[in-house]
């Protein structure tokens, strides 16, 4: 079945008018979802990369979406399953010598580099919320809607998550004082 010029003209219209006005969405949480990306894979083309990936993944998937009001929470659930599939290929991956020099070259704050290394060993599902939540400054309810958890769920991994990372800490200054 052939489509005539007008038909064709009004499909590619309304192609276009979906495409801006999901870009547009998008674009109202870009640095939100950019922090995000930044916090978990700690490289800023790496979170830019996942940034694209979350972009493409959430057009082909745009019509699973059953709630618009949901729309930041269902992207931010997006970006961070974007993450942590490029935290697993990193695992996979040994890095080249460049990379290790970068680290060395650049000398950030220790004792920033200190919470970020106690927050990867503490408990994958608490460190999301300890993230969500401490870094990006979202609420316990939006992290619930973020993780598809009941908000008491929410509450109890962020207890649980600090007292992991107060004991990281702790045995951490205490290998310091050593």
């Amino acid at each position: 079945m052939a489509l005539s010029e007008t038909q064709m003209k009004r499909v590619i219209l309304v192609n276009t008018r979906d495409e801006t006005e999901f870009y547009d969405s998008i674009m109202l949480y870009r640095e939100q979802l950019y922090s995000i990306a930044y916090s978990y894979l700690r490289s800023r083309n790496d979170a830019l990369e996942a940034m694209q990936e979350m972009t493409c993944r959430a057009w082909t998937k745009r019509r699973t979406l059953k709630e618009p009001k949901a729309f930041k929470s269902w992207l931010i659930r997006i970006l961070i399953y974007v993450c942590i599939d490029e935290q697993r290929r990193r695992k996979r991956v040994l890095p080249l010598v460049s990379e290790n020099l970068e680290g060395l070259v650049m000398k950030p704050d220790s004792s920033r580099m200190e919470m970020l290394w106690a927050l990867d060993q503490v408990k994958p599902k608490y460190r999301h919320v300890l993230l969500l939540k401490y870094y990006h400054d979202l609420t316990l309810s939006d992290i619930a809607a973020v993780l598809k958890k009941p908000e008491g769920t929410v509450k109890t991994w962020q207890h649980k998550g600090l007292n992991q990372l107060r004991g990281i800490m702790k045995n951490r200054e205490e290998w310091n004082h050593e």
